[in-house]
């Protein structure tokens, strides 16, 4: 008897593969961890492989109805494609994603105006009127190259905003993959000069290292612990030795115990929806120690562990760094000080102002790191 897939197993399965169903439904997991739907026929004498959508936006009882639907009309000499919503152009597209993330960009902020003109002025005459569909990773480097090192950081940003649509339509079922995603870096020639001098990134490059981390071969639970310290701005030690009596998920907080602080001082972290994703991605791997992100062997990870993460994938920035870009960004973005030094777990000289950053800004807090998550992986 054939085996299908199940709900659960559709849910808590991280491990990179293609995964099999019935009526030529497959199950993508890719090694970020997303998962996306794909039916693989002959359409005409001709096999085909046509996008369903992204796990969770759309569900197996779903995907599995798409598909019986396709091999159906394939059978009968059809053409499954014509059972597909037409797919926007790129441009139609991008301004879908601008208005999904309009009301999470900062009262005042230039997010809006900078998205619209680094598309305008590098991706729409190459990719404006194509279909999301039609793009390709060629479609995607023809944009990228003639500014990929003169012009490196704006290069970044426009092939990070790409992504961003092309995950959309993912997401919506017109296509089964990013053509600006893991694959295109390793095409892209390496820039030198100053960025690699960098011990911390541009806070405008993080949303670039964690999709090179997510897409790469390395360990799923260095992978996570990374992603981890990145969102919520933690250090190194305090990421890699945090426990899961720590974490309070109904309440979104992760209590770090005095003893692992550096200001020997019990410190309330407020965690991110983005966050929360990782520790639930985690939980579905834990080992029975205990610990979040434990070793192979069960244990503490290496403190070099997510150093050599980085180091391997040529990022050129160590763990501590990132927290340096977390607060560079917190000063561009107009983050009031006493917060962003309150998320560090700062002492405070100041008595009167002590009591008011343990009393007051807890909430103020959890709002700036729900900002700092959306900025980088949006």
């Amino acid at each position: 008897m054939a085996r299908h897939l199940t709900a659960a197993f559709v849910r808590t399965v991280t491990k990179p593969g293609k995964y099999g169903d019935q009526h030529g439904l497959i199950l993508r997991v890719l090694p970020s961890g997303s998962k996306q739907w794909i039916w693989r026929g002959t359409v005409r004498g001709k096999r085909m492989d046509l996008g369903l959508g992204g796990y969770p936006y759309t569900p197996l009882a779903e995907a599995r109805q798409a598909a019986f639907e396709h091999r159906k009309l394939a059978r009968a000499g059809g053409d499954p494609r014509a059972l597909r919503r037409s797919a926007p152009t790129f441009a139609e597209a991008a301004e879908k994603v601008i208005s999904i993330h309009r009301d999470a960009w900062r009262p005042g902020s230039k997010s809006e105006a900078q998205w619209r003109a680094s598309l305008r002025d590098y991706a729409m005459p190459r990719l404006g009127q194509k279909g999301v569909d039609e793009i390709t990773t060629s479609d995607v480097m023809a944009v990228l190259l003639p500014i990929w090192t003169s012009k490196a950081e704006t290069a970044r940003r426009v092939r990070q905003r790409i992504g961003t649509v092309m995950k959309w339509a993912v997401a919506k079922g017109y296509r089964p993959d990013n053509p600006a995603g893991g694959a295109i870096g390793a095409a892209l020639p390496k820039n030198s000069g100053t960025r690699k001098h960098f011990r911390a990134l541009p806070h405008s490059e993080i949303g670039p290292a964690l999709d090179a981390v997510r897409d790469s071969s390395a360990w799923t639970i260095s992978k996570l612990a990374f992603e981890f310290l990145v969102l919520t701005a933690a250090r190194s030690g305090e990421v890699r030795g945090a426990r899961w009596e720590e974490i309070d998920f109904e309440s979104a907080t992760w209590t770090v115990p005095g003893e692992r602080m550096k200001a020997a001082r019990k410190h309330r972290v407020p965690v991110s929806a983005q966050a929360l994703e990782v520790l639930r991605r985690a939980e579905d791997l834990a080992d029975g120690t205990g610990l979040v992100f434990p070793s192979p062997t069960g244990r503490t990870l290496s403190p070099s562990t997510l150093s050599k993460l980085l180091r391997e994938l040529g990022i050129r920035a160590v763990p501590h760094g990132f927290r340096t870009s977390f607060r560079i960004w917190c000063g561009d973005t107009g983050v009031a000080r006493e917060v962003a030094e309150a998320a560090f777990a700062h002492v405070i000289r100041d008595k009167v102002e002590a009591a008011y950053a343990r009393g007051t800004l807890f909430a103020r807090r959890r709002k700036v790191m729900e900002d700092w998550a959306r900025y980088i992986t949006v």
